[in-house]
């Protein structure tokens, strides 16, 4: 072979070399990219399917109909004395600024750490002696959900110190502390099982992640709602049921005559802790369960049947249960959001967990980098903004389940008298806001204020041809 054709030979293979390496990241890209558009299509649909069941079974008008004489206006002022409009609105002001300074510090905290590699160095420095994979997403999940838990914590005091100073707080310094241990400990809890799983599908199935964790999402949280009542509200009341007498009868009978079982009522110790009013329902099927405030058995009985009304709405409706499976699509459909953030090349630099692997490793690049337990911090600072740009959603479909409870309530006392004087007791004595500003009512809102239930009670008197109530001033 001449010199020139063997110049000619190793050109060409150069060439094909190089066409071979060009051709490897070619291919992985091409790899990875058909999952994320299964990713992108699933999220689709998924979010699709929960925005058409939250659209099609949210009782947007929970009284449906005309209402004789036009619709009741909510006026604070034809129930609340100006002292009582005075203290609710001083008490505002107090609750607030820790309120939303707490908020907006703790979402700044967690998307730093997410956002940057400043979260990957701490879960890195935290972890540099622990070998073993689960044990690093352990001991970083503990480090990290602490780190939160202690830069919230002067926001916390200040919270409390403001429910202290207007008497709704009945705790001591240590047992508040200790209940903030134990909020911390639950925490933790969850979000390491919850992160274990997580880690050990994206290392199972690294490219196809997002079905094992859109799946396990939706499980977990059915799980969690269906053992919470068993497994975490003893964790901080003790619960007893209701003594036997005419209130215990009386509520019973409402139950069997409204169609819902209800085994028993239980009385929760509250009152060790606040001295606001309260009663819910939790869990669904075996364990649900209607729980009273201790502190509600003060009021008279026909109000605390108001009341029970109330939570018989929902246990009639499974509004427990429809929550936990509109919360649980929500979740899967984040699932397979989560996979299209934490497998894309720029966040995982940004956040300081980028692979590495090279160009023609381009397929497991995004893999590497969301399996790697440094990237807890990103997983979480993702959590925390979905959350929130949620919560204006979810608070106002609360608000219209809490209506038709309010509803059912008038439906089977058939007394909007007692209704109105109950939400009137309750807005004073849990010294309620009574005409919450648009940011309040999508940050925090769950229920309609006070004024808005009594003026819907007034309505559904005009509607059922029964005496409406007068004002109570």
């Amino acid at each position: 072979m001449s010199e020139a054709e063997a110049d000619e030979g190793r050109a060409e293979t150069a060439g094909s070399g190089r066409q071979d390496e060009d051709a490897a990241p070619r291919d992985g890209a091409d790899r990875m990219r058909r999952p994320r558009i299964a990713a992108a299509v699933a999220a689709a649909v998924l979010f699709a399917a929960l925005g058409t069941v939250i659209a099609l079974t949210t009782p947007w008008n929970p009284m449906p109909g005309p209402v004789p004489g036009g619709h009741v206006e909510p006026d604070p002022a034809l129930d609340f004395s100006p002292a009582e409009i005075a203290r609710s609105e001083a008490f505002d002001s107090a609750i607030n600024p820790p309120a939303y300074t707490g908020l907006v510090a703790g979402l700044a905290l967690v998307l730093v750490l997410g956002l940057t590699p400043l979260g990957a160095r701490f879960i890195g420095w935290v972890t540099a002696r622990t070998r073993r994979r689960p044990m690093r997403v352990i001991a970083g999940t503990a480090a990290l959900t602490a780190l939160l838990r202690l830069a919230g914590l002067p926001f916390d005091v200040w919270g409390e110190s403001v429910l202290r100073r207007y008497g709704l707080s009945t705790q001591s310094w240590p047992a508040w502390l200790t209940d903030q241990l134990k909020s911390l400990g639950l925490t933790w809890v969850i979000y390491t099982v919850a992160l274990l799983l997580l880690y050990a599908v994206v290392r199972r199935f690294p490219r196809y992640w997002w079905t094992g964790a859109a799946t396990g999402g939706f499980l977990l949280v059915v799980l969690v709602s269906f053992i919470y009542p068993i497994a975490v509200e003893p964790v901080f009341n003790k619960f007893h049921s209701l003594r036997q007498g005419q209130l215990r009868s009386d509520l019973l009978a409402m139950a069997e005559r409204d169609g819902v079982p209800v085994g028993d009522v239980l009385v929760a110790d509250a009152s060790r802790r606040t001295t606001s009013l309260n009663a819910y329902v939790s869990g669904f099927g075996s364990t649900r369960r209607i729980v009273l405030y201790d502190t509600l058995l003060e009021s008279p009985p026909e109000r605390v049947e108001s009341i029970v009304g109330h939570e018989l709405g929902h246990a009639k409706r499974n509004d427990v249960l429809w929550g936990t499976l509109v919360g649980a699509l929500g979740v899967a459909g984040a699932m397979c959001l989560l996979y299209l953030l934490m497998t894309s090349p720029r966040l995982l630099r940004r956040a300081g967990v980028d692979s590495g692997g090279g160009a023609a490793e381009g397929d497991r690049d995004g893999a590497r980098g969301a399996a790697d337990p440094r990237s807890i911090a990103l997983v979480l600072a993702l959590v925390a903004a979905g959350t929130q740009i949620s919560a204006p959603v979810q608070n106002l479909v609360s608000r219209k389940i809490e209506a038709r409870a309010d509803v059912h309530a008038l439906d089977i006392t058939r007394d909007p008298s007692t209704f109105v004087s109950m939400q009137h007791e309750l807005s004073v004595r849990n010294i309620s806001d009574l005409d919450p500003d648009v940011l309040e009512s999508l940050l925090w809102m769950t229920h309609p204020p006070g004024p808005g239930r009594i003026a819907m009670a007034r309505e559904w008197a005009r509607v059922n041809n029964v005496q409406e109530p007068p004002p109570l001033r």
